[in-house]
């Protein structure tokens, strides 16, 4: 245990240190390394997935001009990750739909729905000037929390 002053709170508290792993969750894309992030981070039962862009496994723009087939395809790539950190859509707790046109925020949602209608997170939808690459008109970022098994 950690002796800890914590001046915002206005009070001394024990803190516990826990000893978490870190998975860094990759899924090929050669500006992961370039760039230095990844598709997804685990610590712990703690999973954030950043901004997914609408493209296929060679990098090209899926669906152009289509904001529903985009944003499929940004939760697909979500639903990989998130299997590969040992999680899924079920434990989606907040999703972040960003999008270029704000007005065609129903399109987002309405294939948002198809996966998140059982998790049922909190949502934020956004919109933006533009994109890296213009042909992407959504991009997806969401945070997952792995279940403890109940006892």
């Amino acid at each position: 245990m950690t002796l800890s002053f914590r001046p915002y709170l206005c009070r001394i508290e024990w803190v516990e240190t826990v000893m978490t792993t870190r998975q860094l969750i990759s899924n090929g894309n050669p500006m992961e390394e370039i760039v230095g992030f990844s598709r997804a981070v685990r610590v712990g039962a703690f999973i954030a997935v950043g901004g997914t862009a609408p493209v296929n496994a060679e990098g090209q723009t899926v669906g152009i001009g289509d904001v529903f087939a985009q944003t499929r395809q940004c939760f697909e790539i979500i639903k990989s990750a998130l299997e590969e950190a040992g999680s899924g859509l079920q434990d989606i707790v907040r999703t972040r739909v960003i999008l270029t046109d704000i007005d065609r925020w129903k399109e987002a949602i309405d294939a948002r729905k198809l996966y998140c209608r059982e998790a049922r997170p909190v949502d934020t939808i956004m919109a933006i000037d533009r994109f890296v690459n213009p042909e992407w008109l959504v991009e997806i970022e969401v945070d997952a929390i792995v279940p403890e098994p109940l006892s």
